[in-house]
């Protein structure tokens, strides 16, 4: 742990290194549930976590059915109780109104669920919305289940992303406990962490900018919700503390390690179904999760995509079982 973190860095039940899990599948695409479980307590091991976000889209939620995301949470939930350590457990939640999206959360909370991650509805991404639809949604939501929410702030050049306005009127509703900042527009981080933080000082701003960690982070930021973390969560605890700490040194030497397997990842792009595919056959070739299934639509990698994965990782001085 780095010695020069805020204290409120350690204090905030918002504030630090969330990772956003992959799921585990059998062959047949049917969930693995001892093999989501051990790729669980793996990450739950790791020192520096404040919690852990299943059903995100690096665990393919949309490819889940309902009664799947409520397992999932479940499993995650009672794993954390087991562990003894004081994590989160956050679960997605993606609906396209607010009735549907309401009676997820409510599943999710009585999953086990301590908050949820909060998606827009998909179809807004074709059609757009207003600001009273963008807004009363997160508050339909908030009120129907009453559990604690991180708003889930896609890329500004989408029709879901928020505007400062939204999310200024967002934060006033009290479950509303941190913003998980993917605006991927570097002009407008800084500002609107500064509006925001302005309006609500409680308020905790996190990063999901796995291809730009070090930038938001040293320029502004409260922590990262990051699929990144779920696969690598030492390299990125030590990361994300060192720009929260100020401590340019320190972060320089972890983005070292980090810079060459987020390139292997995702490819010079932004996260995504691909890069997450990636990350899932180079953890089963690191040995840390059963299998690199991935479910359909998305095809398998192929046997050359798999074998430039794994000659990639051992080039990185990584040990590859699979």
């Amino acid at each position: 742990m780095n010695d020069k973190l805020p204290q409120t860095y350690h204090e905030h039940p918002w504030m630090g290194v969330f990772p956003a899990t992959l799921c585990a599948f059998n062959e047949d695409e049917s969930i693995d549930e001892p093999g989501l479980r051990s790729y669980y307590r793996w990450l739950i091991s790791t020192g520096g976590l404040n919690g852990l976000v299943c059903n995100g889209h690096t665990g393919e939620i949309m490819a889940l059915h309902p009664e799947e995301r409520a397992w999932i949470t479940a499993i995650l939930a009672e794993e954390i109780q087991n562990s003894g350590k004081p994590l989160k457990t956050i679960s997605g939640v993606a609906g396209e109104g607010s009735r549907v999206a309401s009676d997820h959360a409510i599943a999710a909370r009585e999953s086990g669920a301590d908050g949820i991650l909060l998606m827009p509805p998909h179809y807004q991404l074709r059609f757009g919305r207003s600001s009273a639809t963008a807004v009363g949604f997160v508050a339909d939501v908030a009120e129907a289940s009453g559990i604690d929410i991180v708003l889930h702030q896609y890329p500004s050049w989408t029709k879901v992303g928020y505007t400062l306005e939204e999310m200024l009127e967002i934060i006033k509703i009290p479950e509303v406990k941190c913003i998980k900042m993917g605006t991927r527009d570097m002009a407008r981080w800084l500002y609107d962490y500064e509006q925001l933080k302005a309006a609500r000082p409680d308020l905790s701003i996190i990063t999901c900018h796995d291809e730009y960690l070090l930038p938001t982070l040293l320029e502004a930021g409260d922590g990262a919700l990051i699929g990144f973390a779920g696969f690598a969560p030492e390299l990125m605890v030590d990361l994300v503390e060192a720009c929260v700490a100020g401590d340019l040194p320190a972060a320089k030497k972890a983005q070292q390690l980090v810079a060459p397997l987020a390139r292997l990842i995702y490819n010079f792009g932004e996260p995504g179904c691909g890069a997450h595919q990636r990350m899932k056959v180079a953890l089963w070739i690191l040995g840390k999760i059963s299998s690199p299934v991935f479910r359909r639509p998305i095809p398998p990698l192929t046997d050359q995509g798999i074998a430039d994965i794994r000659t990639e990782l051992q080039r990185l001085g990584l040990e590859t079982v699979n």
